[in-house]
C-alpha cells in the first residue's frame, strides 16, 4: 500500500498488520510488540524520511509465509546512515524524547535492516519468526 505522510495513517496500518497477524494466534504480547515496530517504522519513514511532506509517500509491504511476518517500508526522502544514529542508551541520550525507533524496532524485532532505494529514499525491512513468539515468550526471553 500506498501512504500519505501523515501521522494519522499509522493507525490503519497498525489495524491491517493485526488482521494479518490474527490466524497467527499469537500472545497478546508479542503482537502488541510486533505491533509497537510497525509504528515506529512509519513514524520514522513519515517524520524523518519524508519530512511529514504529504506530497511525498510511505510504501508498506506486508507478508506473512510459513510463520515468518516480512514487512518492508520505503520512504521518499534523502536517506541516512544508520550507522549514525545515536546510542538511545548512552548517559547524554537517556532524557531526549526521541531517538528510540531503531533500537526499539531491533529489540522487538528478529532482523531489522536498512538501505538506500533505487531512486532515493530508505527501505526499511523488519523480519519476525513468528512461531518462536511464544516459545520465546514462555521462556522468560
Amino acid at each position: 500500500m500506498s501512504l500519505s505522510s501523515r501521522f494519522e495513517n499509522i493507525e490503519m496500518a497498525q489495524h491491517l498488520c493485526g488482521k494479518l497477524l490474527d490466524p497467527e494466534n499469537l500472545s497478546d504480547e508479542t503482537r502488541h510488540w510486533i505491533l509497537m515496530a510497525l509504528r515506529e517504522a512509519l513514524a520514522n519513514a513519515i517524520k524523518h524520511g519524508n519530512g511529514q511532506d504529504r506530497a511525498k509517500r510511505v510504501h508498506l509491504e506486508m507478508d506473512v509465509t510459513a510463520r515468518i511476518l516480512r514487512i518492508h517500508v520505503r520512504d521518499e526522502g534523502e536517506g541516512f546512515d544508520p550507522e549514525k544514529v545515536e546510542d538511545p542508551l548512552a548517559p547524554e541520550n537517556r532524557f531526549k524524547t526521541s531517538g528510540r525507533g531503531i533500537f526499539y524496532m531491533k529489540t522487538f524485532m528478529d532482523e531489522v535492516r536498512f538501505q538506500r532505494a533505487e531512486g532515493g529514499g530508505m527501505e526499511l525491512f523488519l523480519t519476525k519468526n513468528l512461531a518462536g513468539g511464544k516459545e520465546k515468550e514462555e521462556k522468560g526471553s
